[in-house]
Parts: structure tokens; sequence; C-alpha cells
């Protein structure tokens, strides 16, 4: 199944959870404009998941959010992962593949955490050609989330968003801008998260998400686990003021709440962009 052809991504869409597959699949429709898919859970999912996402994909446009491509690794790129990956993409019609600017595992041995890269210049002339890498592998343009962080890797001495900036335009792949993570580093390091923003190149971002974080002991983490707050909010309100209209998606992987509480978050999200669209017109 090749997305040439089908409704084009847009608008608000959800993270796809096994808890709400069943509603989706009995609604006959939903506010909803398109499902962001986690590809590792493709790889071990029951017929039952497989057999409902297949339906779903002929009503829904999708893409796949991956946690395993482990780019900023010293390990080599894991080809029978980018060939599975590519493989799912191909059958369920996937837009695009996307997934973190970070490492995950060396020596073939998985931290299970997406642990945040030094900020130098050899780490992005390494992530470069990993992505270029993955970029001909799947004859595809790669999208990369930036990631949250409670600590800052030794080594690293250049701002986040250079070290993104510079990552994107020498490797040509697009962006996954998760505003929750931003607004997490800002307040865990101190910055100005609209400086972040700005210093962007925002007509690479190709998508957003937008999610829920706590503070535990004064950090904030990035859990998934909580509404957006009216802080992030307003970023993607600023975000929308600086940049063409991006498919914008939430995520909600701990304390899963029931799919009327994701869909009032997508409602908000078409407000804001109506609201942008009704001013430029």
């Amino acid at each position: 199944m090749s997305p040439a052809g089908r409704t084009r991504v847009s608008g608000a869409g959800l993270g796809l959870r096994d808890e709400h597959l069943g509603e989706l699949l009995k609604a006959p429709g939903t506010e909803v404009g398109w499902l962001e898919v986690v590809t590792e859970n493709l790889f071990s999912a029951p017929p039952r998941f497989i057999d409902g996402l297949s339906e779903l994909a002929e009503r829904y446009p999708l893409v796949l959010h991956g946690v395993g491509l482990n780019l900023g690794s010293s390990d080599p790129l894991d080809l029978r992962y980018l060939d599975r990956a590519a493989a799912w993409a191909e059958r369920l019609g996937a837009h695009w593949l996307s997934d973190h600017l970070c490492w995950s595992a060396v020596g073939g041995r998985h931290s299970h955490d997406l642990i945040p890269l030094p900020a130098c210049r050899e780490v992005i002339d390494h992530c470069i050609r990993r992505i270029e890498q993955v970029q001909k592998h799947w004859g595809r343009t790669l999208v990369i989330e930036n990631v949250s962080a409670y600590l800052r890797p030794r080594g690293g001495d250049l701002p986040e968003w250079e070290f993104l900036s510079e990552i994107v335009e020498g490797s040509g792949c697009e962006i996954l801008l998760d505003l929750n993570n931003l607004w997490v580093n800002a307040k865990n390091f101190g910055f100005d998260p609209l400086v972040y923003l700005e210093a962007l190149p925002l007509d690479r971002v190709r998508q957003v998400h937008l999610a829920g974080h706590e503070v535990w002991d004064g950090i904030r983490v990035d859990t998934h686990s909580r509404p957006v707050c009216a802080e992030v909010w307003d970023l993607y309100r600023d975000f929308v003021a600086l940049a063409d209209p991006v498919p914008t998606s939430i995520e909600w992987d701990r304390e899963i709440p029931a799919l009327e509480v994701l869909l009032q978050e997508a409602r908000a999200i078409d407000a804001i962009l109506q609201g942008a669209s009704d001013a430029v017109g």
C-alpha cells in the first residue's frame, strides 16, 4: 500500500494505543484526522492488533514513529531493523517514518531509554552520516525528534537548537518537533524556549508532538501521563504564529485516559490551527 494519492496528513492526529483500537474500529469516523503508530509495536503485535490496524489504515492516513533506531550510537546501524520498519511502512502506506535524535544502546546492550547526545561538532558529523545512511537505505527522508533531558552529557558545548539545526541542514532530514520536550528542557536547564523555537529551520518541521509531563523533586519529566499543560499550549500557539501549518499529534503512554480525553486535546489543536488560518485570511 502506498501513501501516494491517499488523504494527506494534516491537522490533529493521535498516537494510536491498543486501549483505543476497538473504539476507533467501531466508530464510523472521529474528529481525528490521522494516526501515529509506534514502529516497534508492529514487530510483535498480535494478529488482532494487526488486523485492526490494517482496517484503520483504510480510513486514516498513518505515520510510523520509532524508538529503536539508535541513531546516535557508535554501534553499526541495525539493517534488519531498517528493513522491518520499511516493510511495515510500505504495508500500511505510512506517509513518513520518524525516530529520535539520541542513542539507546551500545555494544548490543539496550538501555530502554532515549539518552541525549553530547552537543558537539564530532557528534553532529556522526549523526549526519548515520541519517544519510538511513535515508539511502529507505529511499525516504527521515524525520527526527528532539528528546527530553535531565542531565547534559559531557563534551557538549553547543546550544541544543544549534545542534539540532546543523544536523537537519547537513543531512537533509526533517524535524518532528516535540514541544513538550522543548519546554521540559527549557525549564530543567534554564533557557528561553522561544529562543530555541525561533532558531530552528521551521520550514523543515514535518510534524509536531504535544504531550504532558510531571514534576519530580523539582525536575520536569517527560512522562506522557498528563494532559498538555497551559505553558506548552502557549508555546504551540507561538509555533503556529511562526510557521506554516504542521500536522500535530497527541502522545499519551501512561495512565492512558478514555479516547474522548485525547479527542478534546485534538479539538484544541484544530482550534488553534483554524484561528491562525482565520487570522491570515
